[in-house]
């Protein structure tokens, strides 16, 4: 039986909605909501697979002006480490998500309507207050994270928006779960779109309440569509640390795009998932090594700052120039050009980076507002 707070959270959560638009009306006062690939119908009074969507009247309501974390980040941490490195990323969270991991790092977001130990509650803001913010901030991007970005879409399309409107570029940090119809909607807002590819195996996958072929469709589809599209693989021991796995997963981002950066990172005891060993460092350089070896030209090993520094910093894939040279989440050195290529060989390096007479800034620790 979920406690008190859990049901007073969730009341208070259902004032700060409207009428969504990813959805489509059903007969008999039902919704399909498309915002993810749960595809969810929902009857009146009912609730999709996320809690935070919901059917009143035979409208879908959505979350809207409010989060529940909002903190000013290294976008290295995101992980973006071929957008704008030495940035910061203005990143706002809401509640909710459409899966639900046992090793979850964000749970007391994500698994808000789920878990009576978690949930922030939500702190009314609005969009423009956000963007505003980031610019104060120093911020050279805007990011929906920390809950699924997905199920919140509506409201982080009018976050970028006023994003966009004081020269921002914007980012989603997604598990992936997507489907074509919300990769329309946000392919005009967003520009940078991480997706954590959690593991190989279908079986692994509904276990935590997702499909792998959605997620693989996922990458597909956002790369297809010209996104800038990087990786993470959060590699859990006993659960997808294999040679043969990690090589799958090598395998098919090959098989989407070289370029893609896959990012490899430890997993530490959290949430429901305490019953086995923090990733060492050797793991990770096993894996991201695999992903060279299979014909990805960036594979990065992240979550250990200085344990693995050749395998944090970014090389020429042409002739092995150090073009970003990183400790942890920290840029320390960036010789990119303004054209976006190497300059050792002129090969263009595929990203999002600076232009010319644009210096990256010095990438500092998070800045919390909301924890």
């Amino acid at each position: 039986m979920l406690r008190q707070e859990t049901v007073a959270l969730g009341e208070m959560l259902d004032r700060h909605t409207r009428e969504g638009e990813l959805y489509q009306r059903l007969e008999n006062n039902a919704v399909l909501c498309y915002a993810c690939g749960h595809r969810c119908v929902a009857r009146d009074g009912l609730r999709g697979i996320c809690k935070v969507r919901f059917n009143k009247d035979g409208k879908l309501q959505v979350p809207w002006g409010y989060v529940a974390a909002l903190q000013c980040d290294p976008t290295e941490k995101k992980p973006f480490f071929h957008v704008l490195p030495g940035s910061l990323t203005m990143t706002f969270g809401m509640l909710g998500c459409d899966f639900h991991c046992p090793y979850c790092q964000n749970w007391l977001t994500s698994q808000a309507l789920r878990d009576s130990e978690a949930g922030y509650f939500p702190q009314p803001m609005e969009a423009e207050q956000i963007a505003a913010l980031a610019t104060r901030s120093g911020a050279s991007l805007v990011g929906s994270s920390y809950n699924e970005p997905l199920i919140t879409s509506e409201w982080a399309v009018e976050v970028f928006r006023q994003a966009r409107e004081r020269g921002l570029r914007t980012c989603y940090v997604s598990n992936g779960n997507a489907t074509p119809e919300v990769l329309e909607y946000l392919r005009p807002w967003v520009d940078a779109y991480k997706i954590d590819l959690k593991s190989m195996s279908d079986r692994q996958y509904r276990k935590l309440g997702g499909v792998l072929a959605h997620v693989l469709d996922t990458i597909r589809m956002v790369h297809a569509l010209d996104f800038w599209t990087e990786v993470v693989t959060l590699v859990v021991p006993g659960f997808n640390d294999s040679d043969q796995e990690l090589r799958e997963t090598a395998r098919f981002l090959v098989s989407v795009s070289r370029d893609i950066p896959w990012h490899v990172t430890a997993f530490h005891s959290d949430y429901k998932m305490q019953d086995r060993e923090n990733t060492a460092p050797d793991i990770l350089a096993r894996a991201a090594a695999i992903g060279r070896e299979e014909g990805l030209r960036f594979a990065y090993a992240g979550n250990v700052p200085g344990a693995l520094r050749d395998m944090e910093n970014t090389y020429c894939p042409h002739c092995n120039t150090l073009l970003v040279e990183r400790y942890g989440f920290q840029v320390l050195r960036y010789a990119i050009t303004g054209a976006g290529t190497c300059p050792g060989c002129g090969t263009r390096i595929p990203g999002v980076w600076w232009g010319e007479g644009e210096a990256p800034p010095s990438s500092g620790g998070t800045i919390g507002y909301l924890a």
